[in-house]
């Protein structure tokens, strides 16, 4: 045990010790986890952050009295032991703790602090139900014991560690950017805060540091990054809370592939370090539109292949209705191949039509290869010509199950170009992912990676009839586009008419994302330094000068005075840490999260203040249905 463990309550940890401590005295400190009375010989299990470890109290070695308080003891209460570590006896070895080779047998016994009897159980035995999420919220400082949440946040330590290892090696700088800062009215709602010190205006807590860290650049600090706290006041989702926290990063002088180059190494160490194996580099890539023609989806899941194949020219020459309907159309047949999937049973397969429905599509059809040859729902309309040239196209083997959607789907052409209405690609992606784990289709490889690029430039708000900035209004556009962007706009601003037709180009931007297993967990672009596209690019936005000036004055003026190419990266640290950790939610990996309704239940917030403090701030609550004025 180094030094620097031991206190004056304790010499070792009691998840520490092992066989080749046998022999030694030790003194340890903890909470009693659970106690098993055997009548005059007593055992407790020890526990503190660092594990758990088999505590015994007989008759030939600990005092009387101390044996008699021992068979007292009870869950929760805090205690400190003074004993000899001895290996246990064969057959009595525990394989399922790390400390289950060992026991202490105790000779010395102080109550620390007793426990009432706890809301929720925290030694939690095999059968033994979770208290409902709402009241482990409401004793989060309870539930947090729990190994399984302790284990969460030792994983999330280690993640921040090498992180900012890493990035340092690379010549990063860790800058703390301010938590105080202007409203900026793209993107999501701000959290505001009023200022007593200047009666009616407001801070606004940061979504990111995405303007600071381009002021750093600008600055000439070439390589920064920071673990940052981001704030939105937005609809929650089991996916989301309203502060969250990410890795950011921006670079100077440079292109994509240097921003993935130093992105994809802090991942490789980061799976060196908590999952214990190397990574294979570079990330593979695969362009948005890419990515929506093979699975439907802008952050798909490639650990199980079954990308979309396209199977319109060949079944438009069946005798099925269906399919000859698309002729001279713009809807295409597609399909998937679930290896193994015609084991699945008639009701399985009744379920996929409504899952389509749900996701935009008209239906679902599906084929069966047995022994015999197909059977499904259009197996009738293959001839025998047909059926050899299906199989062939799809390489399906006996076992296998073909599912069909028809409809309108964006991608690559002969497909609806990127950045039209969802269709038919996401319902034949829930279908694969609903299939994948129906059929138990088997994973490649355990842990995928990609990069997907090229995202539309911008999104369409049919309400107000103008442009959004699909990423953010700093993002480049993709060299090859930048022509039409300044085209279109060389005359000012741009009318609905106008807007819409920019729309219509389907203009690419700079901006990517790094997908994990189906999960987004990173994005970022290359960013705007060339002023004149940036006012261009406001103008397409329907923002003049005065308006940008309004949002983003104080980036703007930076900008004047030399602004080097640059680029960034922000990974999601919860969902990173969720998804190393194997959990079920970012509340497991956040010590004190917030519930889907942004509440804290442990300390009560949000709650209401008096009116003088109010007063104080120079603002007045309203009450239900009041209206100003």
């Amino acid at each position: 045990m180094s030094v620097e463990r031991s206190t004056a309550y304790r010499t070792d940890l009691p998840g520490a010790l092992r066989p080749a401590d046998a022999g030694r005295r030790v003194r340890l400190a903890g909470w009693v986890h659970r106690r098993r009375d055997l009548g005059g010989l007593v055992f407790v299990d020890l526990r503190d952050r660092s594990g758990r470890v088999q505590l015994s109290f007989g008759p030939d070695w600990t005092p009387p009295d101390v044996l008699e308080r021992a068979s007292h003891l009870s869950s929760e209460w805090v205690i400190q032991v003074e004993g000899d570590v001895h290996e246990r006896p064969e057959g009595m070895v525990n394989p399922d703790m790390p400390t289950g080779g060992v026991e202490v047998r105790v000779t010395r016994l102080t109550v620390l602090a007793e426990s009432a009897t706890p809301p929720i159980l925290v030694a939690r035995g095999a059968g033994e139900e979770l208290a409902s999420e709402d009241l482990r919220l409401r004793y989060r400082y309870l539930d947090l014991r729990r190994e399984e949440l302790q284990r969460n946040l030792e994983l999330r330590h280690r993640l921040a560690q090498v992180v900012r290892r890493h990035l340092a090696s690379l010549g990063f700088w860790e800058i703390d950017t301010p938590m105080l800062t202007r409203r900026t009215p793209e993107g999501a709602r701000d959290y505001l805060v009023p200022s007593r010190v200047h009666p009616g205006e407001f801070y606004a807590l940061p979504q990111s540091p995405q303007i600071y860290k381009q002021l750093l650049m600008v600055s000439g600090y070439d390589r920064y990054f920071q673990i940052a706290k981001c704030l939105r006041d937005e609809d929650l989702r089991a996916d989301r809370q309203p502060e969250f926290t990410q890795i950011d990063a921006e670079m100077s002088f440079v292109s994509e592939d240097d921003v993935f180059a130093a992105a994809e190494s802090m991942v490789a160490a980061i799976h060196e370090e908590i999952v214990g194996e190397a990574y294979p580099l570079p990330f593979p890539r695969m362009t948005y539109a890419e990515a929506l023609d093979r699975y439907g989806t802008d952050k798909p899941d490639t650990r199980y292949g079954l990308e979309f194949i396209d199977l319109t020219e060949l079944l438009q020459g069946s005798t099925f209705g269906v399919f000859q309907s698309t002729s001279g159309t713009g809807d295409r047949i597609r399909a998937i191949v679930v290896p193994g999937g015609a084991s699945l049973s008639r009701k399985e397969l009744d379920e996929l039509a409504p899952l389509a429905r749900r996701n935009g599509a008209a239906g679902a059809l599906w084929l069966k290869r047995g022994d015999e040859g197909f059977t499904g729902q259009f197996a009738k309309a293959l001839d025998e010509g047909l059926s050899e040239r299906l199989i062939h196209a799809t390489g399906m083997q006996q076992g296998d199950l073909l599912v069909v959607v028809v409809g309108r789907f964006r991608g690559l052409p002969p497909a609806a170009p990127a950045g039209s209405t969802p269709g038919a690609e996401a319902a034949l992606s829930a279908l694969r992912l609903h299939l994948i784990g129906r059929a138990g289709v088997p994973a490649v490889r355990s842990h995928a990676w990609l990069w997907v690029t090229e995202f539309p430039l911008f999104e369409w708000d049919d309400e107000e009839g103008r442009l959004l900035a699909a990423h953010h209004p700093f993002t480049a556009p993709h060299p090859d586009d930048v022509p039409v962007l300044m085209e279109a706009t060389a005359g000012g601003f741009l009318d609905r008419a106008g807007a819409e037709a920019l729309f219509q180009q389907h203009l690419r931007s700079r901006a990517y994302d790094a997908v994990y297993n189906g999960n987004e967990a990173a994005s970022g672009s290359i960013r705007i330094h060339d002023g004149t596209v940036q006012r261009h690019l406001f103008r397409a936005l329907g923002m003049g000068e005065e308006a940008a000036e309004e949002k983003f004055g104080f980036l703007l003026e930076a900008f004047r005075y030399g602004v080097p190419p640059h680029g960034g990266f922000a990974f999601g640290f919860d969902r990173l840490a969720m998804l190393l950790a194997g959990a079920a939610s970012l509340r497991d990996v956040i010590a004190f999260p917030k519930t889907t309704a942004a509440r804290a239940l442990f300390e009560g917030a949000p709650a209401p203040v008096p009116d003088e403090e109010l007063r104080d701030l120079h603002i007045g609550v309203l009450k239900q249905g009041e209206v100003v004025g």
